[in-house]
C-alpha cells in the first residue's frame, strides 16, 4: 500500500466519516499520510507563518508522529515549528496525583524540545480559547493536534476545528497513540477481540515501523523563556489529597527505563505470571502509556525484539495485551458513545442485568464503604488499598474488584458508577479507554459472550473468592495491606 495516500478530510461535524481528499502540500516525505485526518476543510498555500502541534495526549518529543509529521511539514515549507498544551485547572475529577504525574512529564518535554530548537508554550485555559488566540497571535498556518477516541477531547478537537475555520486555518489529527490509526482499524464498533485481532495484524506491517527522530529545526523562531512550573501548578484547582506516588518516576526517560526492566526482568514470566498478583511479572507501563509519555508502539518493537522459545509466549501475550486488547478498547470508545453507561452495552447484557436488577443482594455497600475498603472480603480491601495507596492495581484484581461492587451495589447502574469513580479517582491511569472498557466488561458484559445465569449477575460472567483462591496466594496478598482486615473477613 502507498503510504502517500492523500490525506481525508473529516470536517467538524460529521468527525468520524472520512470526506474528499486534499492538496498536495498534505502529503509529506516519508510519512504515511493514513495516519491523519483533517477536522476542517481549510487549505491555505503557500504557507508564511509556522506549524503548530498541539500536544494534549501524547506527552513526548520522541516516537509521536504527530510532531514528527508536523516537523515534516514545517521543513516542506520552510517555517518554524511550535508546540503548545493547554492546561485547564480542573479535569473530570482528576485529582494532584494524575495532575503532578503529566506536569512533571511536561518539564521534561520542554526541556527536550528547546533542546532541539522548538519553542514549547504552556496555555492556561481551554483549547477552544486559546488555540485560536495563539494562532491569531503568531501568525500560524496550519495547526497538527494529537487524537484521543473519549467525549471530552473529541469535542475539544471539532470546538478547536470550527474556531480555526473561522481563521482560515487546517487543524490536522495524527493518531499517535495507537499503532494502528482507531480509523484505519475498523469502520465499526467491533463486537470483541476476535473480530479486531485480524485487522490490526493484517495492518500491522504498514504501521508498525520505526520512528523518525524529531530533530533540531532549522527554521527556528525566537524560544520564549522557560514556563514558570510553580504559577502552573498553583493554577490548579484539584483535590490534594489522593497524593501522588513514589514508585512511578513520571517522564519518558523513566517511562523507557520501566521499559527496559521489564524486558530484562519480567518478560520472561510475563505469560506464566501476569494473573497472579503476588508475582511482579507485569510492566507496570500503564501510568506513562496513558500519559504518553511512552509509545505503545515503542513499547511492542522492544518487547518483540527479545527471540527464543524461552520468551516466546511473553512476547505473544504482551502483544495480545499492549496491542489488540488495547486498540479494541480504543475502538469501543470512538464508536460508541455510552462507553461510561449501560446504555453501551449489548442488547443481551441490558436485558440480562434488567431482569435481575431486583435480585436480593447479600450485601449492599455504599460509595463510601467501598473507598474506604470496608467490605466483608479482605481480597477487595487489599485491592481497594493497592489501588488508593500506589495509584494502580493488578490487572486480574481488577476485574475480581468490578465484578463485586456489581454484586454489592443495589442496581448495576450504581455498580458502573461507582467503579468509573474509584478508578478514576485513584488510578495513574483513570479516565482512559482501558479504564472504561475494563469496567463496562467486567459489570456490562462487553466484548464478553453470554454465561450460565445466576442471581444478580444474569449471564454476566461470574468471578469469586475461591477462584482466586485457586488462582495464587491470596493469603499471601491480602498480608501486604493490613487493613484489609477491618471487618470480618472470608
Amino acid at each position: 500500500m502507498s503510504r502517500k495516500r492523500k490525506l481525508e478530510d473529516t470536517s467538524a461535524g460529521s468527525a468520524k466519516k472520512p470526506a474528499t481528499s486534499l492538496a498536495s502540500w498534505t502529503t509529506v516525505e516519508d510519512f504515511n499520510i493514513t495516519r491523519c485526518r483533517q477536522l476542517n476543510d481549510m487549505h491555505i498555500e503557500p504557507f508564511k507563518g509556522p506549524v503548530l502541534y498541539w500536544m494534549s495526549r501524547d506527552q513526548r518529543v520522541q516516537d509521536n508522529w504527530a510532531l514528527i509529521f508536523a516537523q515534516k511539514l514545517a521543513n516542506k515549507v520552510r517555517v518554524p515549528l511550535c508546540v503548545c498544551f493547554c492546561l485547564v485547572s480542573s479535569f473530570l475529577g482528576a485529582t494532584i496525583r494524575h495532575y503532578g504525574f503529566m506536569l512533571k512529564g511536561l518539564q521534561e518535554v520542554e526541556k527536550e524540545l528547546r533542546s532541539l530548537q522548538i519553542p514549547f508554550y504552556l496555555l492556561c485555559g481551554t483549547a477552544k480559547q486559546q488555540i485560536p488566540l495563539f494562532t491569531s497571535q503568531h501568525k500560524v498556518s496550519a495547526v497538527v493536534c494529537d487524537f484521543a477516541p473519549l467525549r471530552v477531547p473529541l469535542q475539544w478537537s471539532k470546538d478547536v476545528a470550527g474556531e480555526l475555520k473561522k481563521q482560515g486555518l487546517p487543524l490536522i489529527q495524527v493518531d499517535s497513540h495507537n499503532i494502528v490509526p482507531v480509523w484505519e482499524a475498523s469502520d465499526k464498533q467491533e463486537y470483541a477481540a476476535r473480530t479486531i485481532r485480524s485487522k490490526l495484524h493484517k495492518k500491522l506491517p504498514e504501521y508498525l515501523e520505526e520512528f523518525p527522530l524529531v530533530e533540531k529545526h532549522l527554521h527556528k523562531q525566537d524560544i520564549p523563556p522557560s514556563t514558570d512550573w510553580q504559577k502552573a501548578f498553583a493554577s490548579l484547582r484539584v483535590d490534594k489529597s489522593v497524593g501522588e506516588v513514589s514508585w512511578a518516576t513520571p517522564g519518558t526517560r523513566a517511562g523507557l527505563k520501566k521499559l527496559e526492566e521489564f524486558c530484562d526482568k519480567r518478560l520472561k514470566q510475563f505469560d506464566a505470571k501476569r494473573n497472579d498478583p503476588t508475582s511482579d511479572s507485569l510492566s507496570g507501563l500503564s501510568p506513562w502509556l496513558h500519559f504518553g509519555q511512552v509509545s505503545t508502539q515503542r513499547c511492542i518493537m522492544r518487547v518483540s525484539s527479545h527471540k527464543g522459545s524461552s520468551v516466546a509466549a511473553s512476547v505473544a501475550s504482551f502483544v495480545e495485551e499492549a496491542f489488540v486488547r488495547r486498540e479494541l478498547s480504543e475502538n469501543f470508545c470512538f464508536y460508541n458513545n455510552n462507553y461510561d453507561s449501560i446504555n453501551g452495552a449489548a442488547d443481551w447484557a441490558r436485558a440480562t442485568l434488567q431482569v435481575h436488577c431486583k435480585d436480593k443482594r447479600d450485601h449492599v455497600y455504599t460509595l463510601e464503604q467501598f473507598e474506604n475498603a470496608r467490605t466483608h472480603d479482605d481480597l477487595w480491601n487489599a485491592a481497594q488499598l493497592q489501588m488508593v495507596n500506589e495509584g494502580k492495581m493488578h490487572g486480574f484484581l481488577r476485574m475480581y474488584w468490578a465484578k463485586k461492587i456489581l454484586e454489592w451495589s443495589s442496581s448495576p447502574q450504581k455498580a458502573l458508577e461507582i467503579a468509573i469513580y474509584l478508578n478514576d479517582r485513584y488510578e495513574l491511569d483513570g479516565r482512559d479507554p482501558n479504564g472504561y472498557v475494563g469496567c463496562i466488561w467486567s459489570i456490562c458484559g462487553v466484548h464478553d459472550q453470554g454465561w450460565s445465569e445466576r442471581p444478580v449477575f444474569g449471564k454476566i460472567r461470574y468471578m469469586n473468592y475461591a477462584g482466586c483462591c485457586r488462582k495464587f496466594d491470596v493469603k499471601k496478598f491480602v498480608a501486604r495491606y493490613p487493613g484489609s482486615k477491618t471487618t470480618k473477613s472470608k
